[in-house]
């Protein structure tokens, strides 16, 4: 889940204490906008996005004004664009009013889960903004830390002398970023991201550091997040009814972002965990209708109020119901495919039968008990299905379910609505045929 921008940013960043720009929400009167032109010389107008959308400077997304006639224009403009972000969509939903913070410097700050250093990790720079990528390494610099003692004030210190910051700007930032941690640490977050914050001057010369851009990204698995009590709607990646309506299930730890990928996809997958939702977003491209996460071991019902959902606005259309995960640890692989089955089972009754192939590949406890669950339900069904075992390579099974997709364009789908029973299956890698495959079990 990620959340990006001062509207929700700046009320976390006073949890610690931390400086931010005056900011007006999408609601703001004629007059505010005014008082706050008035106040600070200029105002800076965003859009706001669902989620976590990067890139927006560099896209003439943010605008920026000296008068109201030109916030207002500003407004206008950016209120409802659309913004596409390699292969991202977004469509914002207002816009934000920030005043202007004069500075001669511009920080960028960020702790992250490093997947080198394998621990929490700073890293900063005193040339920050929108083309943070494209600096040198002698001018950012990454100090890894230990989470159990946390980031200090000698961190930063020596990190900002090792890349020969202003001296001037090193004792603020001592003082004031090593409370960002707190905020990391006790909320579940996995990403921080000010970029930038702004060295502004105040009434005695001495320059304060001031947050102008926030992001953040949390952890559904550590309920900590929940204390910040933000608002469910914060997370979802667009305003489609799908996801609005699936993501409301977000307040079990089991249930993550869901967004669409192709509104014309064929392939409908109930994917388990992130190492596979990215493995399994990346092989299927196009072909898929939704990227998911559905680890975490969610209980029985709200798998199956999932599976109603997602069964509800992708069945009809998809050649290949596709159930994808790794081994899982703690997930009972038994509830969540009996509610998975429960769910499709209500589907075939409510709206009749559905020429659909399904392809299972999943490992973890109670998993014979799951799959025979599952393997009996899609058999009174009488809908072909293959399911593949822990020991399957995951990359091969999602191979599988492509040329599922492909013969089912060749005239599977007519087959199976024509009622036969002995469906030719597209053609599987002798490599497949040698791994302790569970198929028909």
């Amino acid at each position: 889940m990620q959340l990006t921008g001062l509207l929700w940013g700046s009320k976390l960043l006073k949890y610690v204490g931390f400086p931010t720009a005056e900011i007006l929400g999408p609601e703001a009167s004629v007059d505010e906008i005014n008082d706050l032109i008035a106040k600070h010389g200029e105002v800076f107008v965003k859009p706001i996005f669902k989620g976590g959308v990067g890139k927006k400077g560099k896209a003439g997304l943010i605008g920026r004004a000296r008068d109201i006639e030109t916030a207002l224009r500003e407004k206008e403009r950016l209120y409802f664009v659309d913004y596409i972000n390699n292969n991202q969509r977004a469509k914002a939903d207002g816009v934000t009013f920030e005043g202007g913070v004069p500075a001669k410097y511009e920080v960028y700050f960020s702790i992250i889960e490093s997947t080198v250093y394998r621990t929490s990790t700073m890293v900063i720079t005193h040339h920050g903004g929108v083309d943070i990528e494209e600096l040198p390494e002698d001018k950012i610099v990454q100090v890894p830390f230990d989470p159990l003692t946390g980031l200090k004030a000698f961190h930063v210190s020596n990190a900002l002398e090792d890349i020969n910051a202003p001296s001037e700007i090193i004792s603020p930032l001592v003082q004031n970023l090593p409370k960002l941690w707190e905020l990391y640490d006790n909320y579940g977050m996995t990403t921080l991201e000010l970029n930038p914050i702004r060295m502004m001057p105040n009434s005695r010369g001495r320059l304060v550091p001031v947050a102008c851009d926030f992001k953040a990204s949390f952890d559904i698995d550590n309920p900590a997040w929940k204390r910040l009590k933000l608002p469910g709607h914060l997370f979802a990646s667009d305003y489609s009814e799908f996801e609005q309506e699936i993501n409301q299930l977000r307040t079990y730890q089991g249930q993550s972002d869901v967004f669409v990928i192709n509104e014309k996809g064929s392939i409908t997958a109930f994917t388990f965990g992130g190492g596979a939702n990215a493995l399994v977003t990346e092989l299927l491209g196009d072909y898929a209708t939704i990227s998911s996460d559905f680890g975490g071991n969610p209980p029985y019902n709200k798998m199956f109020q999932i599976s109603e959902i997602v069964l509800k606005y992708w069945l009809d259309q998809s050649n290949v119901l596709f159930i994808i995960g790794g081994k899982a640890n703690n997930t009972d692989i038994f509830e969540t495919f009996r509610a998975m089955a429960d769910a499709l089972r209500n589907y075939f009754n409510k709206y009749g039968p559905r020429p659909i192939f399904v392809v299972v590949g999943r490992g973890g406890p109670n998993l014979i008990r799951g799959m025979a669950y599952m393997r009996d339900t899609l058999e009174a069904l009488n809908l072909p299905y293959r399911i593949f075992g822990h020991d399957s390579a995951m990359s091969e099974v999602v191979n599988y379910a492509l040329k599922v997709d492909h013969w089912m364009k060749d005239g599977g789908k007519k087959k199976i609505m024509a009622g036969l029973t002995n469906t030719e299956l597209p053609e599987t890698s002798k490599d497949d045929e040698n791994r302790k495959e569970m198929a028909n079990v």
